[in-house]
């Protein structure tokens, strides 16, 4: 039998909540952080937001972001139990190696209470901007992934592909126990990609349809790369399920962990009051973290 683990999304909110909230959130019983990823705020985005109905961004110039590596690290410095997850951090603009050590310490200083959710990113200008080509970024990212996971599994390593070629090298320490991999992304490539390298996958806003089909065609994907007997996680952010009998078909469907932020279910905004978010954390758990739900199957 599985419970259903409650994350909280933190997005957008002021940076001097985070800490506050992330400690609610473990008194709360609350399973983990998720972090978003936001490398910078374009004045006109040559590609549609692909999370929207219309394609438009819902935040402007001025939403705040944190590095989520960095908002990590400084959670789990006051808090010791709950963990946190990337959702998602943006690969494709990145490079592999600095990230391999970036991730590793997160995961050493947090006591190995971190897990890395990838994507690949949808704006040109953050690969391009960034001195990284925007074309072929599916395959970049693979390599990524591969090079990633091959230096966070410790001892002195080489890599020579397509997109990076590197001789015998080490990053020290390595995390004491295997970084997880969340991948995100809704297309029939992101979902091969979870299926194939993924621990587990997250998606985006998705009506409750839609999720229970993608989970079922993920299903079927991991068995056919042989890997339907592994451990599995679906983090989800359903649109369109809320309640507990909204929260009881999410597990009842291979959901693992709802995303939530009870503070716009309370008509509280991103940018409300840290009070007043703290007492819908509380008020959630009270709800549905004391009495677990507990999925059927």
């Amino acid at each position: 039998m599985t419970t259903l683990q409650f994350t909280l999304g933190v997005a957008m909110s002021p940076l001097d909540q985070l800490l506050e909230l992330a400690q609610t959130a473990e008194e709360c019983g609350f399973s983990s952080i998720a972090l978003p990823d936001s490398l910078f705020f374009m004045k006109s985005a040559s590609a549609k937001y692909p999370y929207t109905a219309d394609g438009s961004r819902f935040w402007g110039p001025d939403t705040p972001w944190v590095d989520p590596l960095v908002a990590a690290a400084a959670m789990a410095a006051v808090t010791s139990r709950i963990r946190f997850y990337t959702n998602v951090m943006k690969l494709g603009s990145r490079n592999p190696l600095l990230l391999a050590r970036q991730v590793g310490s997160v995961a050493n200083l947090s006591g190995d209470r971190f897990g890395f959710g990838v994507g690949v990113g949808w704006a040109p200008e953050e690969f391009e901007w960034c001195g990284v080509p925007f074309a072929r970024r599916g395959a970049r990212v693979d390599e990524m992934i591969e090079v990633i996971k091959l230096v966070l599994s410790g001892g002195m390593v080489e890599y020579h592909g397509e997109f990076f070629d590197f001789d015998p090298l080490q990053v020290s320490p390595a995390p004491r126990v295997p970084v997880p991999f969340y991948v995100g992304g809704h297309t029939a490539a992101a979902l091969r990609r979870a299926a194939r390298v993924g621990d587990g996958w997250s998606s985006a806003m998705m009506t409750y349809d839609v999720l229970q089909r993608t989970i079922e065609e993920l299903a079927t994907l991991r068995s056919e790369f042989g890997r339907a007997e592994q451990s599995f996680e679906i983090q989800a952010v359903c649109v369109d399920r809320s309640g507990r009998s909204g929260y009881q078909d999410l597990a009842d469907v291979g959901v693992t962990d709802a995303i939530v932020v009870p503070w716009l279910a309370d008509g509280i905004g991103f940018d409300g009051q840290l009070a007043a978010k703290q007492d819908s954390i509380r008020k959630f758990a009270e709800q549905y973290i004391t009495e677990p739900i507990v999925a059927a199957r």
